[in-house]
């Protein structure tokens, strides 16, 4: 009967799918707490270890060493830069696996997307607010009457 009241709201189902996103969401912590992007340039000189605290590790062939510093830095950069967007395409691929079609990473290069996205589900949110306010007040008011 409230289940009916409340506009066939199961709360149950509702609670259910909210602990399986928050189990979801530990593993994927976990998960990309552990992922690390790699790089290596060309003639194998530098080698780039990038991880979600930032430089992990960073290796240097002997050979690098001849290389003119300004070139040397360029290439560091370079391969940093590269390790990164590899621990980002992890990072989108883990998210993917665990949220699906609803993966908050998809945004990531759509800010305009993301804030579209982001007033539907305001508004969404104020429409079933309002509605379940409604469903209480009457379910109130014939409690008490």
């Amino acid at each position: 009967m409230i289940e009916r009241e409340l506009g066939g709201l199961d709360l149950d189902r509702i609670l259910r799918n909210a602990d399986a996103q928050m189990a979801r969401s530990v593993e994927l912590q976990k998960t990309l707490a552990e992922l690390v992007g790699r790089a290596e340039d060309e003639d194998g000189l530098v080698t780039v270890e990038f991880g979600g605290t930032g430089l992990k590790d960073l290796r240097l062939h002997p050979k690098a060493m001849r290389l003119p510093s300004g070139e040397l830095a360029a290439r560091i950069k370079e391969v940093l830069e590269e390790a990164s967007a590899d621990l980002r395409r992890q990072v989108s691929e883990a998210m993917e696996e665990t949220f699906g079609e609803d993966n908050p990473m998809r945004f990531a290069h759509d800010p305009d997307g993301m804030e579209q996205q982001a007033r539907a589900a305001a508004a969404a949110y104020d429409r079933t607010f309002e509605d379940v306010m409604g469903h209480l007040d009457r379910l109130h008011t014939r409690l008490t009457s």
